[in-house]
């Protein structure tokens, strides 16, 4: 099976879920990347990988047209079962891969991409789609999660650091094989740059995860969890990043998302 074909049957499977989630729905990352974006009333907006549509319902009020893009059909249904109910008649679907999508260059004013990024294998090929289907001083809003680096763990040393963020990738993996890698503040920076895009705003926020629902959406199993569980209890840099703990009966631990909106240049 190819690597897309993966991508397709792991979250085929899983859309419904996704449609409910409430990570994905609703959560402070969501209402702070349309705050800002600042959308206009004649934008047209494409949000890229949008799973069950969440991002691209929310900026749906506020702009002209939305263009919803996603690998998955399923994830595609969910999204146009969505807008319907909430009687979102300027959103449209369409079936496209992160770093191929079918529009003229030039064709959006802003461009999102919500908690997504780490599945994709080629980060500069998508930071450069975006700028290609980019009007001059045309926006990305891009939320993921992001790597440890020495912000979020101050007290270990480069290489405990390193090693944290070989770890974590692999426990984000093994709960789900499609992911691919989780970059750095840093790293997001630099990529941005190099596509000449100017960061216009930048937040980094601490999201608390129960574990049960974020490996039953996997559906991972039982002995997966176990493991995923020990590895998150173990002492370390690990843990010391995803800082776990009991409450409401599951085990909680925190992932750290950023939220950035970046404008290319209008001289490129």
């Amino acid at each position: 099976m190819t690597r897309t074909a993966s991508v397709e049957a792991q979250f085929g499977l899983g859309a419904a879920q996704y449609a409910t989630s409430d990570v994905h729905r609703a959560g402070e990352s969501l209402a702070l990347l349309v705050a800002m974006a600042e959308p206009k009333p004649h934008w047209h907006v494409l949000d890229i990988a949008t799973g069950a549509g969440h991002t691209a319902l929310a900026f749906a009020p506020s702009v002209a047209r939305v263009v919803a893009s996603d690998l998955t059909a399923e994830m595609l249904a969910e999204t146009e079962k969505l807008a319907h109910e909430r009687g979102l008649a300027n959103v449209a679907t369409v079936r496209a891969e992160a770093t191929r999508q079918p529009f003229d260059a030039g064709s959006f004013d802003l461009v999102t991409c919500r908690l997504a990024a780490h599945h994709f294998r080629d980060l500069p090929a998508f930071v450069a789609e975006v700028a290609r289907l980019l009007r001059p001083g045309g926006r990305l809003g891009l939320v993921d999660n992001v790597a440890p680096d020495a912000t979020s763990l101050p007290q270990y040393s480069p290489v405990d650091i390193a090693e944290a963020d070989r770890a974590y990738d692999s426990f984000e993996r093994r709960r789900d094989p499609s992911h691919f890698r989780v970059e750095s503040v840093a790293r997001w920076h630099e990529l941005l740059a190099e596509a000449s895009f100017g960061v216009r705003g930048s937040e980094v926020l601490v999201k608390p995860m129960a574990f049960t629902p974020w490996a039953e959406r996997m559906r991972v199993a039982a002995d997966v969890a176990a493991e995923l569980r020990r590895d998150l209890l173990a002492p370390g840099p690990l843990r010391a990043f995803l800082m776990p703990h009991e409450r409401d009966g599951d085990l909680w631990f925190s992932l750290r998302e950023l939220v950035l909106v970046a404008e290319v240049r209008r001289d490129r």
